[in-house]
């Protein structure tokens, strides 16, 4: 039986510690945001598209079966709403922002291996709609999750 652990858990057991530092960025209609707890926010609007970065993905190793969320589904932040199951552990998904879940991306259900080959694209995960389009201000764009992966 995989453990289980949240993504950020475990790219920490994996990887190593991460020192957490919240960058903020400006807000902008269509734009792609970053969580400490690795994971991806493409936002048009007052919609997101969220998945696992490349890192996550990294860390798991070969993906084998995604827990995908319910439609309808209303999330806050914090709330663990999805599974990554790989050969290696089970990473949980943490909501970055408060919404409700719109879509899920069915074709996981058969090749949850395109999160490992294309975890930043085609292998999205859910779309969320959002309460509170403002919450992207506390999450960090591209280039402040690549240092906040240095550090």
């Amino acid at each position: 039986m995989a453990a289980r652990l949240c993504v950020s858990s475990l790219c920490r057991v994996l990887r190593g510690p991460l020192t957490r530092q919240r960058l903020p960025t400006q807000v902008r209609s269509f734009a792609v945001y970053y969580t400490e707890d690795h994971e991806w926010l493409d936002v048009s609007g007052n919609k997101a598209r969220i998945g696992i970065t490349d890192h996550a993905q990294d860390a798991l190793g070969d993906i084998v079966y995604i827990d995908l969320p319910e439609i309808g589904l209303e999330v806050e932040v914090g709330d663990e709403f999805c599974s990554v199951e790989s050969v290696k552990a089970v990473g949980e998904v943490i909501a970055p922002i408060d919404g409700v879940v719109t879509g899920v991306n069915d074709i996981l259900a058969e090749r949850p291996d395109l999160v490992n080959s294309s975890p930043e694209k085609d292998g999205w995960i859910t779309e969320i709609e959002l309460s509170d389009p403002s919450q992207v201000e506390g999450l960090m764009d591209r280039d402040s999750y690549d240092t906040f992966l240095k550090e």
